[in-house]
């Protein structure tokens, strides 16, 4: 999938935070994507409400559009509190329904299935895990133009 959103003059860096239950794709993928396509506008950041560990299929598909997420670790929305945000998105039901409040100008809820839920053969799952960031993808480029 190829972006097509175009970069503009750096300016004062929006904050947005990406909340899911794991931290370990859905958010991790929409905190790579928003930092390597809006860089210089946006600052994004992730958590979980229980976080886990970084899905290797997440980091997979991550570098095939040369976004390097394999540093990436989970973390807890605790680690969050107190900080301010222009946007706080919850990619999923469940972080939408038990995240504490975060200060920020807009709290947004996009839910997208849990690619970590896919079962079947490697390709099959990097296939479910690449329309997840497709969809991401699309769905930042819609938001954050």
């Amino acid at each position: 999938m190829r972006c097509y959103m175009k970069r503009s003059k750096p300016s004062a860096e929006r904050r947005i935070l990406f909340i899911c239950t794991h931290n370990s794709a859905r958010s991790q993928m929409a905190e790579g994507l928003a930092n390597h396509y809006l860089r210089g506008r946006y600052n994004a950041k992730s958590a979980g409400t229980k976080p886990g560990r970084v899905n290797p299929y997440a980091i997979s598909v991550m570098k095939e559009l040369g976004v390097d997420i394999s540093r990436a670790r989970s973390k807890s929305i605790k680690e969050f509190e107190g900080q301010e945000f222009d946007f706080v998105v919850t990619v999923c039901s469940n972080a939408a329904e038990v995240c504490p409040f975060f200060p920020g100008k807009e709290h947004l809820h996009q839910g997208f299935k849990d690619p970590a839920l896919a079962t079947g053969t490697e390709e099959e799952m990097l296939r479910v895990f690449r329309s997840s960031r497709d969809q991401i993808l699309a769905w930042i480029e819609a938001h954050f133009r």
